[in-house]
């Protein structure tokens, strides 16, 4: 029996999404393929409010993290952790040889502005990674009161993981200022696993410009370029199924309306907030919760595995908590094309289950 997936990801994906998977391939330095990504592209610009170029990788999200921290970093990058993903830029930085610090704040409470300009300051770095939504903790950064700050420093690169909100959470890259924006297909975007997306301003071309050693397969200069000289073809060969059914989802999330589609996150997340308020608690700072996923507080120290087992065979699945929240914490996902009445079937299911 399939369970319905209400965890970080990947999410429930549409038969109809799925089944453009399946399209006939084509050549991959044909027109048809060269069309196919500069839709994309143009798409994601909507999606993501920006006028510079997007960039695809046949990899998850992690993929372009890496990219863009080897890519654009010259001095030092300034990695601030909120949990488990801000970490894995940092270790990225490391692996890669670049010379990076990281800056962590207690788990469950979001990235202080205080604490940014201290760092920026300094003038030690020429590079910053904000992760918008910790899906370990369920915050969500405030990048609109980050940008101001970060704006201060001329010589910035900002790089934003929103692999988790980008198309569930409202990110105007332009109007904040952010140079390379991520995400991925298989969260809020609502696609299987895959294809990794970002934004890549003139600045950080700029830099990436400067910069020697970028890697090979990552390095998002040597993407840049290729688009621009092969008419939006991606140097190696693509996964063209993912494509396809980008292509085609990009239109029903446009369809649907962006404000739509943001505000129904945020009714999907309210639902289950306002659930775990009444019965458990939540594990993030109240003032930065995220809108796509929530982690609730295991106060009734309830068995995680034996719940989600029993929800298996009604046909649901949700996440216990992560890493050293393992069954301190368990999380609910509501992004992509969920729908209110898919959370409240959740909910009134683990109320039975718990008896609540």
């Amino acid at each position: 029996m399939h369970k319905k997936l209400f965890i970080p990801g990947p999410v429930e994906v549409k038969p109809d999404v799925l089944a453009k998977m399946s399209t006939p391939m084509i050549g991959h330095r044909s027109k048809d393929a060269s069309g196919l990504q500069k839709r994309i592209s143009n798409k994601i610009r909507q999606v993501l409010y920006t006028e510079e170029e997007i960039l695809l990788s046949t990899s998850s999200g992690s993929g372009l993290m890496e990219g863009a921290i080897r890519s654009c970093t010259m001095k030092k990058a300034a990695v601030f952790s909120i949990g488990a993903f801000g970490k894995r830029w940092y270790e990225m930085g490391l692996a890669n040889n670049v010379a990076t610090d990281m800056f962590e704040v207690p788990m469950g409470k979001p990235t202080p502005l205080e604490q940014v300009d201290e760092v920026l300051e300094t003038n030690k770095y020429d590079l910053i990674t904000i992760t918008h939504n910790e899906t370990s903790t369920g915050v969500m950064n405030p990048l609109e009161e980050l940008a101001p700050v970060i704006a201060k420093y001329d010589d910035i690169i900002w790089c934003v993981d929103a692999v988790s909100s980008a198309g569930g959470s409202k990110i105007e890259v332009d109007k904040l200022g952010i140079d390379i924006c991520i995400t991925s297909t298989q969260k809020a975007l609502g696609l299987p696993p895959g294809l990794a997306i970002c934004t890549f301003s003139k600045k950080a071309i700029a830099r990436a410009s400067q910069v020697t050693n970028r890697g090979f397969y990552l390095d998002l200069l040597a993407l840049y370029e290729y688009i621009q000289k092969r008419d939006y073809q991606y140097p190696s060969t693509p996964s063209l199924s993912h494509m396809f059914a980008l292509d085609y989802q990009l239109d029903l999330i446009l369809a649907e309306g962006l404000d739509n589609r943001f505000n129904r996150h945020i009714k999907m997340a309210e639902l289950v907030r306002d659930w775990a308020r009444n019965n458990f608690a939540l594990f993030a700072d109240e003032n930065y919760l995220s809108n796509t996923l929530t982690a609730i507080e295991n106060t009734r120290q309830i068995d995680l595995a034996k719940l989600n087992k029993e929800l298996g065979e009604r046909g649901y699945q949700i996440s216990n908590g992560y890493g050293s929240l393992k069954d301190k914490t368990f999380r609910i996902a509501h992004m992509a094309d969920c729908t209110i009445g898919e959370v409240e079937d959740l909910i009134n299911n683990i109320n039975d289950v718990l008896n609540l």
